[in-house]
């Protein structure tokens, strides 16, 4: 092999592995906002879980980030409301990409919230009682079940939930 056969085959490996770290690290812009970024660490201290998420409400204001186990490494920014005994999250009826990989492939995953990080499990909620975690997590962003979140969203009834509560 010539130096230059040698050179252009370096070159395409380096143009091939650069296209590949872009495409699963590059920060994705949802509707609202960054909605996605690239990590491979979310950061912030692996931490137990509280004896109660309530406390964090008041003291963590933001949205919390979350990261699921798997690939791709994704950290997305979800809007969220403590429990006593866990976390609510919420999205649009869409079939977005965090809402579609918790039910593919389960719900082991990560939450930073503030500094802290704490190993979670998402469960989807369905019938009465996400209607009922849905009002808890519309309260905290000042709005009702029969408003959008934004317009052209669907009204807060409509949302998916997801609860999510420390792993074992």
């Amino acid at each position: 092999m010539t130096k230059g056969q040698i050179a252009s085959i370096l070159v395409g490996a380096l143009l091939i592995a650069g296209l590949f770290g872009w495409v699963t690290t590059a920060p994705y812009l949802s509707n609202q906002g960054l909605g996605r970024t690239p990590g491979l660490i979310i950061g912030g201290e692996l931490t137990p879980a509280p004896d109660s998420f309530t406390g964090l409400n008041d003291s963590v204001q933001g949205p919390m980030m979350m990261k699921q186990a798997g690939f791709p490494p994704f950290v997305h920014y979800l809007s969220w409301v403590g429990t006593e005994d866990g976390v609510i999250s919420a999205t649009r009826p869409d079939g977005g990409l965090w809402a579609q990989r918790v039910r593919d492939r389960g719900g082991d995953g990560w939450l930073r919230i503030g500094d802290a990080t704490y190993a979670m499990e998402a469960i989807e909620i369905l019938g009465e009682e996400r209607l009922g975690m849905m009002e808890q997590w519309a309260a905290k962003s000042g709005r009702t079940l029969d408003e959008p979140l934004y317009p052209g969203s669907e009204p807060l009834n409509e949302w998916e939930v997801f609860y999510w509560v420390p792993r074992d």
